[in-house]
C-alpha cells in the first residue's frame, strides 16, 4: 500500500440539523448531516418528514394552487349552468 496517496484519518465533529452533535473518525474534520441516528425514523420509531431543499413546501404550494384552480373552475361552471339562455 502506498503511503503518500491516502488522506489523513482524523477525529471528526459531526453536526445534525436536529441539533445532535457527536465525534467520530473520518477524512474530514467537520461533517454536517441532515439525518442522524438520533432523529432517523428507523432508529426512533417516529415518522419524520425529511425536507430536502424545500421540496415539501414547494409540493404543498403546488397542491394548494391546484385545489384553488379546481375550486375556481367549479364555481364558474355552476354559474354558467344556472344562468338562463
Amino acid at each position: 500500500m502506498k503511503t503518500e496517496i491516502h488522506p489523513d484519518y482524523v477525529e471528526a465533529h459531526v453536526r445534525c440539523t436536529c441539533g445532535n452533535e457527536f465525534t467520530t473518525r473520518a477524512t474530514q474534520a467537520e461533517i454536517h448531516v441532515e439525518v442522524c441516528s438520533n432523529c432517523h425514523p428507523f432508529y426512533t420509531g417516529r415518522q419524520k418528514l425529511v425536507d430536502t431543499g424545500g421540496r415539501v413546501e414547494r409540493f404543498q404550494r403546488r397542491m394548494a394552487k391546484g385545489r384553488a384552480a379546481r375550486a375556481q373552475s367549479g364555481q364558474s361552471q355552476t354559474q354558467t349552468q344556472t344562468q338562463p339562455e
